[in-house]
C-alpha cells in the first residue's frame, strides 16, 4: 500500500516537472513567403530557446527541415494542392516525394505528420477534393513501404472553419452537406491511420463580424457574461472552445468523435488594414497568452472536459510577401532580427509559467467600419462561431497538422490530462492518506 501511494507521488511529481518545463501541446506555424526572414539555423536555435515543441512548416524546404535535426522539435512538412492530381494518380509519384522530402531528413529531423493539400474544400474544385484521398492514401503506402509507417510519419490534410454548416450551437454542429461524402472519406482515413482531423479557427476574423466589447473580451478568454449553448446547456466562456467543440460535434454527428483534433493555425494579428478592428499589440498579446494559459490548465472544452488540443500558433514570423489585407502579414511572434514583437512568456529563460495569467479586459480600438463581407453572426443568446476566412500561406498552398501518438502511452498524455492545481491536490490527499 505505501509503496503503491509512494510510486503515485512519484508519478505526480514527474508530472509537475514535466509541466513546469515544457509545454507539449504547443507549437508555431513557421512560413516562408517573406524575403527578410533569418537563416534557417538561426531559426532552429530561436525555437530551441522557447517553450514550443512542434513546428509547422508549409513545405518541405530540405535547409529547414536540416537545421531542426536533432533538436527533438516535432515536425509537420506539406504536399502542396498542384502536387495533389500527381499523388494521388500514380503511386510511384508518391514513393519519388517521400524519398526526396522524408527518407534522407528521418529520423534525426523529427517529421511527425504529411498534410497533404491545404484547405481544399474553399477552392470549390470538386475534381481536386475526389483526389485528396487518394493522394493520401498513396502517401501513407509510401511511408509503409520505406519502413515509415505504423504511426512513425503520419498522414492528414487540413481543413478550414467553412467546412461546417449549422455551426450554432456548437453542440448542433454539422459539415456542410456538400462536403460529407468527401469528409467521410477522409475522416475513414483517420480514424484507420490515428491520424488528426486539423481545422484552422481564428475569433480574430469572427469578432469583425461583431464588434462590440462583450464579444471582444469572449475572443480574447477575458471576463466576460459566458454564451449558453441552448441544446446542451453548457456555457462557453470564450470563442476557441465554442469553436472547437463544434468542430467536435461535426466529428459526433458522422460517427467519428474519436478522431483527434489537432489546431493547426490560431492567432491574432497585431496590425492591420483601418477597417480590420481589433488589430493591435495589446489584444494579440491577450489573445495568444491566455490561450496558452487556457491549454496549460487542463481545463478541455465544456464538450470535451479535461482534454488538451494540440494548437499550433500562428506564426513565427510576419511574412512580407503575403498578399491580402495588412493583418496577413502581422502574425508574427518573432521580428526577423528574433526579437519578440510582444512578449507572451514563451521563453525557456523567462518565468513563463507564472506571466500567462488571464489579461483584464482591454478597451478596443475600433477603426472606422467596413461593411462586414463575411457572414454576420448572430447576437446573443445565440453562439457566434467561426467566419470561414482564415490567413494562409499563399505562396506554398500548404498547411499543417500534428502527429496524433497514442496517447495512452505516455507520461506526457498523463501530465497533460493534469493542471498543476489538480496534482498539487492529488498530492495533498495521498500525504494525508500517508501520514
Amino acid at each position: 500500500m505505501v509503496a503503491s501511494v509512494f510510486s503515485l507521488i512519484l508519478l505526480l511529481f514527474s508530472c509537475l516537472l514535466h509541466l513546469s518545463k515544457s509545454q507539449p501541446f504547443l507549437g508555431v506555424n513557421y512560413g516562408l513567403t517573406a524575403d527578410n526572414l533569418p537563416p534557417p539555423s538561426a531559426s532552429a536555435k530561436l525555437l530551441q530557446s522557447t517553450t514550443f515543441q512542434k513546428v509547422r512548416l508549409y513545405g518541405s524546404d530540405p535547409a529547414v527541415i536540416k537545421a531542426l535535426s536533432n533538436t527533438g522539435i516535432e515536425i509537420v512538412i506539406g504536399a502542396s494542392n498542384g502536387d495533389v492530381p500527381g499523388l494521388a494518380s500514380d503511386p510511384s509519384f508518391a514513393r519519388s516525394w517521400v524519398q526526396t522530402n522524408v527518407v534522407p531528413y528521418y529520423p534525426a529531423s523529427k517529421i511527425v505528420l504529411i498534410a497533404v493539400g491545404n484547405e481544399i474544400t474553399t477552392f470549390g474544385d470538386n475534381n481536386l477534393m475526389s483526389q485528396l484521398l487518394p493522394a493520401m492514401k498513396n502517401v501513407q503506402s509510401a511511408l509503409e513501404a520505406a519502413s515509415l509507417g505504423g504511426g512513425k510519419i503520419k498522414v492528414s490534410t487540413v481543413h478550414v472553419m467553412s467546412v461546417l454548416a449549422g455551426s450554432d450551437p456548437p453542440s448542433a454542429a454539422v459539415f456542410k452537406p456538400e462536403h460529407a461524402d468527401i469528409l467521410k472519406g477522409l475522416l475513414e482515413f483517420n480514424s484507420e491511420t490515428g491520424s488528426p482531423f486539423a481545422v484552422n479557427p481564428y475569433p480574430f476574423f469572427a469578432y469583425q463580424d461583431d464588434r462590440r466589447p462583450e464579444t471582444l473580451a469572449y475572443c480574447l478568454f477575458q471576463a466576460n457574461p459566458g454564451r449558453v449553448d441552448p441544446k446542451s446547456n453548457l456555457k462557453y466562456m470564450n470563442m476557441f472552445d465554442a469553436q472547437v467543440d463544434a468542430v467536435y460535434s461535426a466529428l459526433n454527428s458522422m460517427g467519428f468523435k474519436d478522431v483527434e483534433i489537432v489546431v493547426a493555425e490560431t492567432g491574432w494579428p497585431y496590425k492591420g488594414d483601418p477597417e480590420e478592428a481589433g488589430a493591435t499589440v495589446e489584444n494579440a498579446r491577450a489573445y495568444n497568452k491566455n490561450l496558452i494559459a487556457h491549454l496549460k490548465s487542463g481545463s478541455g472544452t465544456p464538450l470535451m472536459p479535461g482534454r488538451v488540443i494540440d494548437t499550433y500558433l500562428f506564426a513565427l514570423y510576419d511574412e512580407n510577401l503575403k498578399p491580402g489585407k495588412g493583418s496577413e502579414r502581422a502574425f508574427g511572434l518573432f521580428r526577423p532580427d528574433l526579437t519578440m514583437t510582444y512578449d507572451i512568456g514563451l521563453t525557456k529563460t523567462t518565468n513563463n509559467q507564472t506571466s500567462m495569467a488571464p489579461v483584464s479586459p482591454t478597451t478596443p480600438r475600433l477603426p472606422p467600419a467596413a461593411a462586414p463581407t463575411r457572414q454576420t453572426l448572430p447576437a446573443p443568446p445565440q453562439m457566434i462561431l467561426p467566419s470561414p476566412v482564415t490567413p494562409s500561406d499563399k505562396n506554398s498552398g500548404q498547411t499543417d497538422v500534428h502527429n496524433s501518438t497514442p496517447r495512452s502511452a505516455s507520461l506526457a498524455h498523463i501530465c497533460r490530462s493534469l493542471s498543476i492545481s489538480t496534482s498539487m491536490l492529488f498530492l495533498s490527499v495521498l500525504y494525508a492518506l500517508i501520514i
